[in-house]
Formats: C-alpha cells, structure tokens, sequence
C-alpha cells in the first residue's frame, strides 16, 4: 500500500474549499486538469455524497466521495481504477488558515497488480508536487 501526504494553502475559504471538490457538475472537466468530458459519469448523487467515475484515459478511477454539509473532511473511496483497482482512496481536510484554507490531502492506493505495485512505489517520490500543481487551480492555492 502507497501513502502519500501533502497540504497546500488555498485562498478560498473552508465552505468554498468543500465547494469546489463536491462539484459535480458537467463544468467540472473544465475546473480540474485531470478530468476530461469523455471520461466524467456522475451515477448518483445525494446530499452529502456522489458517486463518480473521473479521470482520463490514461488514469480514470470510479469513487464515492462523502462529507458534511458545512463540515471540513471529504473522503473518497476507490471502487475501481485502471491503475490500481478498488481500495484506498483520498481524504482532504480543511482547515482555517489566514485569510484562507489549509487543505492537507491524503492519498492512498492499494495496488492489485505488477503494474500497479510499480506505479505505487513511485508515487511518495513523484505524486506530491504533481497533485499539488494539479490541484492549485481549481483550489486557488498558492
């Protein structure tokens, strides 16, 4: 099992933050950089949860995301991925911090195959500074 953990200071607050990732929809490809159109099914959505498949062809993964209204966490949970198969998943914590939001972001994947173990090991090294490239724009972060 890989484990990666970063932050990054957002300058949208704590309710925009959990705005902006419970969005779902059909502008979101357009916010996020690592979601396409061809690859963004929403198959059902509540109150405090979603269930979507997101990504791209390359890396594309089916999850439920769940939080509270007007709380501070959104965990995410893997129920299948071209990568690395269903396990794991994401959770973002918001914190107030300055004018903003500290966002610190868990990433964890439980990888079934060769590929995937191979993929996995990386992951501490590379996903860090990628993710937090990937997720500046749509999080307004610094």
């Amino acid at each position: 099992m890989a484990v990666v953990r970063f932050h990054l200071v957002s300058t949208l607050s704590p309710a925009d933050v959990l705005e902006v990732l419970t969005d779902f929809s059909p502008s979101r490809p357009q916010a996020w950089p690592t979601i396409d159109a061809g690859h963004f099914t929403v198959h059902g959505q509540g109150e405090t949860w979603a269930e979507v498949t997101e990504g791209t062809s390359a890396a594309w993964e089916r999850a439920r995301y769940e939080w509270k209204p007007g709380g501070d966490t959104v965990t995410i949970t893997t129920l299948d991925s071209k990568l690395f198969g269903a396990g794991g998943g994401w959770v973002f914590r918001m914190t107030p911090e300055g004018d903003g939001t500290r966002v610190d972001v868990e990433l964890t994947r439980q990888p079934g195959t060769l590929k995937g173990k191979m993929l996995a090991s990386l992951l501490p090294l590379a996903a860090p500074a990628s993710l937090r490239k990937s997720f500046a724009k749509p999080l307004q972060a610094a």
